[in-house]
C-alpha cells in the first residue's frame, strides 16, 4: 500500500506541477505537434494505445476491419514496428526477459562502432583474445596480425565473430567498462529490460534483453549509415595470412539464402544468434513501397533452427499487409528518457504571439520555452515512472531460453554466439 500510495503520489504532483508550468506560457506558443504518417483515403485515423498495453503478457494487436490475421509464431516473444514513426503494430510478451544470443551484438555496435573511424588500423595483442568462451563464434583474428577496425566490424556483423568483439571492446577501455557503457546505451534509447554480462552475447548468467529491447537497438542501428552498411553486406572478403584474404559469408538466411532459406525481397539485414540457452534469435528489417519494417524473434519452439527466419519472414509478410489496417499497440520511443535539448528545440520551433513590443516579444519566447521545455520533462518523468512501477510490479518472466537446435555457419561458427 505505501508503495502504491508513494507512485501515485509522485505521479500526481509531476503532473500537476507540469499543469503549473505550462499555464505560464501563452497560448500561442503551443509546440507543433509531430508529423504523422498521413492515413490512405477512407482510412481511419490511428488511435493512441494505452501506455500499458505492451506491460501486458500474451499477443498484443489492434486490428480494424478488413485487417489480416496474425501468423502462427511459435517463438516465445517476438515484436513487429514501423521503424519510421516507432509504432508497435503488434507483439507477444514483448518486456519477456530472455537470453539474446549475438543480437546483443546490435547494442554492441551503437555503443562502439562511433569510437573509432572504419580505416583506423590495429594489430591485435594476445592479450586481446583472452576470454572467448568455449564454442565461441569466431572469423579468424589472429595474434600479431594487423586489421583495419572495418574488417573487424564484418567479423562481428557476418561472422558473428567473437573475437573481433573482443579486440574491439579492448580498444574501447576493457570487457567490463563496454558492458556497463552498453547498459547506458541501452537505458538512453529507453530500453530497460536489457543486462550486459557478456558483451558479444555468450551465455552468462543474468545476461537478458527482450524483443522490445531488441527491436529498438536494431531501429536505432537503421538510422546509423555505417551500421546498416555493415548489418546489410552479404559476403565480404577478411585478412588472412601473408597479406591474403578470404570469404566470410553473413549469417543472416533471410540475407544470404544459406541453407535453403529464401532471401527476403527489400531485407535490410540486422542480426541474428544462436546459443543453448537462448535458442534461435534475429532482428530484421526490411524495406517495402516507402516503408520499413523491424521484427524481432526470440526462440522460437517449433521446426528446427531456420524456423527463425521462416517466423520472421511471417511476420514481416503480415506487417507490410496490416499497413493502414491497424491501430499500435505501443511505440519503441514510449520509454526514451525525456531529452532537454529535445523539448527546447521543440519550444524554439513554436510560433510566438504577435509582439507589442521587444519586451513583450522576448517575454514571450522565453515563457514559451520554459513552459513547454519543464512541462514535457515533468509529464515524461511521470510517465516513466509509472511504466517503471508497473514494470517493477510484474511478475519476473526468467532467464533461460529452452535448448534449440543451433547451425553450423560460414567459416569458424559454432553454437556459441
Amino acid at each position: 500500500m505505501e508503495i502504491g500510495l508513494r507512485f501515485r503520489a509522485v505521479a500526481s504532483v509531476c503532473a500537476l506541477c507540469a499543469a503549473g508550468v505550462l499555464a505560464l506560457a501563452p497560448p500561442a506558443a503551443a509546440a507543433d505537434p509531430a508529423p504523422a504518417r498521413p492515413s490512405a483515403p477512407g482510412q481511419q485515423k490511428a488511435t493512441v494505445p494505452p501506455p500499458d498495453l505492451l506491460e501486458k503478457g500474451g499477443t498484443q494487436v489492434r486490428l480494424r476491419a478488413g485487417a489480416p490475421a496474425l501468423p502462427e509464431v511459435s517463438a516465445l516473444s517476438w515484436l513487429v514496428a514501423d521503424a519510421d514513426t516507432g509504432e508497435v503494430l503488434a507483439a507477444h510478451d514483448a518486456h519477456r526477459r530472455l537470453p539474446p544470443a549475438s543480437t546483443l551484438k546490435t547494442l554492441f555496435a551503437l555503443t562502439v562502432l562511433p569510437a573509432f573511424p572504419a580505416g583506423v588500423r590495429h594489430t591485435v595483442s594476445a592479450r586481446e583474445l583472452a576470454g572467448i568462451g568455449e564454442g565461441s563464434s569466431l572469423v579468424g583474428v589472429v595474434e600479431g596480425h594487423t586489421y583495419r577496425v572495418a574488417d573487424l566490424w564484418y567479423g562481428v556483423f557476418l561472422n558473428s565473430g567473437n573475437d573481433a568483439v573482443r579486440v574491439l571492446a579492448a580498444l574501447n577501455g576493457g570487457w567490463e567498462h563496454t558492458a556497463r557503457q552498453m547498459e547506458r546505451k541501452a537505458r538512453s534509447l529507453g530500453a530497460l529490460d536489457t543486462t550486459v554480462v557478456s558483451p558479444d552475447g555468450y551465455d552468462a548468467e543474468g545476461q537478458v534483453s527482450s524483443a522490445y529491447d531488441l527491436a529498438v537497438f536494431g531501429r536505432a542501428g537503421l538510422r546509423d549509415p555505417d551500421f546498416t552498411r555493415y548489418c546489410s553486406t552479404a559476403y565480404a572478403s577478411f585478412p588472412g595470412h601473408d597479406g591474403t584474404t578470404y570469404r566470410i559469408a553473413n549469417t543472416n538466411r533471410l540475407l544470404t539464402g544459406a541453407d535453403g532459406v529464401e532471401p527476403y525481397p527489400g531485407l535490410l539485414g540486422i542480426k541474428n544468434g544462436y546459443t543453448s540457452k537462448a535458442g534461435n534469435t534475429l532482428i530484421a528489417a526490411a524495406r517495402r513501397g516507402g516503408r520499413t519494417l523491424v521484427v524481432t524473434v526470440m526462440n522460437p519452439q517449433k521446426g528446427n533452427g531456420l524456423t527463425v527466419y521462416e517466423e520472421a519472414r511471417k511476420l514481416l509478410d503480415w506487417g507490410f499487409e496490416a499497413a493502414g489496417h491497424v491501430d499500435p499497440v505501443g511505440s519503441l520511443d514510449a520509454l526514451r528518457p525525456v531529452s532537454h535539448a529535445g523539448a527546447e528545440a521543440s519550444a524554439a520551433k513554436s510560433p510566438t504571439a504577435p509582439p507589442s513590443g521587444p519586451d513583450r516579444a522576448v517575454g514571450s519566447t522565453v515563457a514559451s520555452a520554459l513552459g513547454v521545455s519543464a512541462g514535457t520533462l515533468l509529464l515524461g518523468l511521470a510517465g516513466v515512472t509509472a511504466r517503471r512501477y508497473m514494470r517493477s510490479r510484474r511478475d519476473g518472466d526468467g532467464t533461460g531460453g529452452s535448448d534449440g537446435p543451433g547451425l553450423r555457419t560460414h567459416g569458424v561458427h559454432r553454437p556459441g554466439g
